[in-house]
């Protein structure tokens, strides 16, 4: 694997070795970090995209695989937590996931292509010396194909199935379960994205975190949700915010007239995810 960011500005790469010195510190389980996405690629992205009328800021993460001994360790929610408090201070937003070493391992020799895409294109910021990772099984173009296919279409059904329990709940003015559902929708054509083109599934519900992922593999996902303006930046907060406390909290509020916008941003987003998303599965073969 690779080890050199010389292909990185000195301020990224200043940046980065803080960021790995931090996590070090303050995860004790990590034996290896991976630096992988745009930035180990040296494709990333600190611009803006305009559509029409419209301009989109979008600027890529740091994306970095943490490898530890145990699973228990990788499943440390609370040092995790503690972790991403000491991260929030850095110019470069970092999105950090963790697996053990067997199962990252187990995924190289099955050919899971999200780890072996991780294991040819990665980058090592920190390694212990304590393990080593397996030699990666190569899928055929038919067989990623057929795996992106399949994960589509299960995906994909799921966000338009929670797309009409909106529009029941909407219909019937149960405002704050019609946004829940809608939350969903979105959280699930976003998946359908992740999975298509990496073929994993990241541990989270922030639609804010799994849009810039989607803006990273085409820009074009960025048209689903236009934050320009104060109104269409206060509707996407109480989407995202519709998980938790659509649910659970009294306070929460959401007017028709947010709804409707908010519905016919997931309508687009619908129409993003099938069309670029049958492209990338097209290029596969």
């Amino acid at each position: 694997m690779k080890k050199s960011l010389a292909h990185l500005p000195k301020h990224k790469q200043d940046e980065l070795k803080l960021i790995t010195d931090t996590i070090v510190k303050s995860f004790p389980g990590a034996q290896m970090l991976i630096l992988f996405g745009s930035y180990a690629r040296g494709n990333w992205v600190e611009d803006t995209y305009k559509q029409g009328h419209i301009t989109y800021e979008y600027k890529s993460d740091y994306d970095i695989l943490v490898i530890t001994e145990t699973k228990r360790q990788a499943n440390d929610d609370g040092l995790q937590r503690k972790l991403n408090d000491k991260l929030k201070g850095t110019a470069t937003d970092v999105n950090l996931i963790y697996h053990p070493i067997n199962q990252v391992n187990t995924n190289l020799e099955s050919g899971w292509y999200f780890f072996s895409d991780i294991k040819k294109e990665g980058i090592v910021l920190y390694d212990s010396g304590k393990f080593k990772l397996a030699k990666l099984k190569k899928l055929s173009a038919k067989k990623r194909a057929e795996l992106a296919k399949t994960d589509f279409n299960m995906w994909f059904k799921s966000a338009k199935e929670f797309y009409d329990n909106y529009v029941i709940n909407f219909d019937k003015k149960r405002y704050k379960n019609a946004a829940f559902q809608l939350h969903q929708a979105t959280e699930r054509f976003y998946i359908a994205i992740m999975l298509v083109f990496t073929n994993y599934k990241p541990k989270t519900h922030d639609i804010e975190k799994l849009g810039r992922k989607a803006a990273s593999f085409d820009p074009r996902f960025l048209r689903a949700f236009p934050r320009a303006t104060k109104s269409e930046e206060q509707a996407f907060k109480l989407l995202k915010k519709a998980y938790i406390d659509a649910r659970y909290k009294a306070s929460y509020r959401i007017t028709k007239k947010q709804l409707e916008y908010l519905a016919e941003r997931v309508k687009t987003l619908q129409r993003l995810t099938k069309r670029i998303c049958t492209e990338k599965i097209e290029s596969f073969v």
